[in-house]
Formats: C-alpha cells, structure tokens, sequence
C-alpha cells in the first residue's frame, strides 16, 4: 500500500470576514516546490461537515497511486 503524508489546515472564521485565500508553497526535499490552493465554503456547521466529508471523499477518489485495494479497504460506505 502508498504511503503519504497528508498536509491539512482548517481555520473557521465568521463568514463575509475572508478577503483572500492564497496558495501555499512547499518546498521538497529534491529541491522541488510544489503548491496546496486553499478552498473556502460556507454555512452552518453541519453543512461544513458535509461538505468537507464530500471534498474529503473526491479528493481520494482522485489520489493518484491509490489503487482500488485502498479504495475498497478503508472507504467508509
């Protein structure tokens, strides 16, 4: 099974305070760089859970490297 490291940041302000959200940048080991966009949504809590839960769930679909032995052994439904 891959293995990985998975970089995360939450933050909750009240809404219609965020001006801006900018890319972050990492930098690696091989002296490459790479980025990491920031999404925002809105709502109540509930619906931030939702909506993470959904955002979570898309992004490991799409993980490339992981194979449907992964898919099948750690999804939740």
């Amino acid at each position: 099974m891959a293995r990985y490291t998975l970089v995360y940041g939450v933050r909750l302000l009240p809404e219609g305070t965020l001006e801006s959200a900018d890319d972050v940048r990492f930098h690696l080991k091989n002296g490459e760089t790479a980025g990491l966009t920031l999404h925002t949504v809105d709502g109540t809590i509930p619906q931030l859970r939702r909506a993470l839960d959904r955002s979570l769930d898309a992004f490991f679909e799409f993980l490339p490297g992981a194979t449907d032995e992964d898919r099948r052994e750690f999804d939740d439904s």
